[in-house]
């Protein structure tokens, strides 16, 4: 599987505040980026699977979501993280 928990680990280590820190925005945020370019190569390759489609799209809907919450939350967070994984508005 291309997502491990070792995988896992390591985003959270690095994004997130702690090793086990899964809830926090910013290592939702990259764990959902992560996952989204994984389904962007898949349908480069696959143009007809629609159901993975579907799925990135709301995957990046779920990643805007949190994006906007943290926004309103704290703007230095949220310029941070944009920052760390080359996220464009």
């Amino acid at each position: 599987m291309y997502l491990d928990s070792a995988k896992k680990a390591e985003i959270f280590s690095k994004y997130g505040k702690l090793k086990t820190d899964t809830g926090s925005a910013e290592s939702q945020i990259a764990l959902f980026t992560y996952r989204i370019s994984h389904l962007t190569e898949h349908l480069k390759v696959n143009k007809k699977d629609y159901g993975t489609e579907r799925a990135l799209k709301m995957m990046v809907g779920k990643r805007r979501r949190l994006l906007d919450y943290l926004m309103k939350v704290d703007i230095a967070r949220y310029r941070a993280i944009i920052k760390a994984l080359n996220i464009r508005k």
